[in-house]
């Protein structure tokens, strides 16, 4: 049989299209709600563009929301604006998945302004596990009105691992502020809940009132119905609105991390607050007495370096949750690189996440935290060079033949990697 010329052009143009997808991490097949990878290809000249951090295909990209492990799939969703590369109206939560939280496939969004109660945007929230195994996202709507109101979503089918697709619970909105404890428009990012004694789920929300930062506590036994605790779980004077808080507890007696809703003598508790006046993230460690709904903070925030926190760099609006699968605490936090808009919008895209890390208590002071990049970024490395016995004078320059230089920083020349001499020694 003679095949003609186009029908052989049309196939290699198939299995073309097929390879490229997959090597840019994407699902080949058109149904299942990954998004196209030729509308949102990244520009080929992008000398700034990180390969390791995590970041969306193009535009803005700010808190990391809900992330969670589910049927053997790491999930991390995110703030985007899926138009722009600033942020503004219309924010989503964008959603990827992972099998080694190194490398992510980009699926559709996964929450999307839609209802009276999030039509302007579905800003910052979290992914809690239920005792039955189902996974369900409690988000900040911004309604019709500009007010902050929280609402749920569930997964449409929880046999799919990838979870792609959410619907919104028809109760929403599940809380709506009071004027008494908040500011309707100072009211958002909810915490990943956790379960009590009593039988009763606990979340926190991040508030403002006059200009007190707090944390506000609900409970409810069904996750729909929530009531409010009139007495702040945490607050701060003169800090302004407390963002994307955070609780969980640490185990004293190792690196392990341990479920959110542990509570026992073998444990400390951890408040995380991000104070948007400061644009920085603080942890508190202390006591969490249950019987009372208080926590009980080993030092008051003074705002001052005595302050304890995640980071001291470019870090903001983190989020953790425990790792099933390993057993351990990994925390995820917003890294804004501090471009102009006007570059922002040249480049395309604006916003990174850190390197995910395991978190843990430091089991001698037993008051701060330890922090360490997972051990899948590892597997990131390729060659182990060694150098051994070599008399080094100073002045002179050695090579390191059998790598190149895009990681290294050392001198290069012609691909190759050299180390500048300054004084004499030996490598070991």
């Amino acid at each position: 049989m003679e095949i003609s010329a186009t029908l052989v052009l049309l196939v290699l143009l198939t299995l073309f299209t097929f390879l490229q997808n997959v090597a840019n991490g994407f699902d080949s097949c058109p149904h299942t709600y990954t998004i196209n990878p030729f509308k949102y290809r990244v520009p080929e000249n992008q000398p700034y563009r990180t390969s390791y951090h995590f970041q969306p295909p193009q535009n803005w990209m700010n808190d990391p929301n809900g992330p969670m492990y589910y049927k053997g799939v790491y999930h991390l969703f995110y703030q985007h604006n899926p138009n722009a590369a600033t942020f503004g109206d219309g924010i989503v939560w964008g959603h990827s998945v992972s099998y080694d939280l190194i490398n992510w496939i980009h699926l559709n969004n996964a929450i999307e302004p839609s209802e009276s109660y999030d039509i302007i945007s579905c800003w910052s929230g979290s992914a809690t596990i239920l005792l039955d195994g189902k996974p369900i996202i409690m988000y900040t709507g911004i309604d019709h009105n500009r007010h902050q109101v929280q609402n749920l979503a569930m997964p449409k089918n929880l046999s799919d691992p990838f979870l792609r697709e959410w619907v919104k619970h028809t109760h929403n909105p599940v809380i709506t502020p009071t004027d008494e404890v908040a500011e309707v428009d100072n009211f958002r990012d909810p915490s990943t809940a956790w379960h009590g004694k009593d039988g009763k789920w606990r979340i926190i929300i991040g508030a403002q009132k006059g200009d007190e930062g707090r944390t506000i506590l609900y409970q409810s036994e069904d996750f729909v119905n929530w009531k409010l605790d009139p007495i702040p779980f945490y607050a701060t004077d003169n800090t302004g609105v407390c963002e994307c808080p955070d609780f969980y507890p640490v185990s004293i007696n190792g690196t392990n991390g341990v479920d959110t809703s542990v509570e026992s003598l073998s444990v400390r508790h951890v408040a995380k607050v991000g104070y948007l006046r400061m644009a920085h993230d603080y942890y508190f460690v202390g006591k969490y007495l249950s019987d009372e709904e208080r926590f009980i903070a080993d030092a008051k925030f003074t705002g001052t370096c005595l302050d304890l926190r995640y980071d001291y760099g470019k870090f903001y609006a983190s989020k953790s949750f425990f790792d099933y699968a390993k057993n351990r605490r990994i925390l995820w936090g917003w890294v804004n690189e501090s471009d102009s808009e006007r570059d922002d919008i040249q480049k395309g895209w604006a916003g990174v996440q850190s390197i995910p890390r395991q978190v843990w208590l430091d089991n001698k002071s037993m008051n701060r935290l330890v922090q360490w990049p997972i051990e899948e970024v590892e597997n990131l490395r390729s060659k182990n060079m060694s150098i051994n016995g070599e008399k080094l004078v100073g002045g002179s320059i050695l090579e390191v033949s059998g790598i190149t230089a895009s990681q290294v920083s050392n001198k290069m020349y012609n691909g190759s990697v050299y180390i500048q001499v300054t004084s004499t020694e030996v490598v070991c």
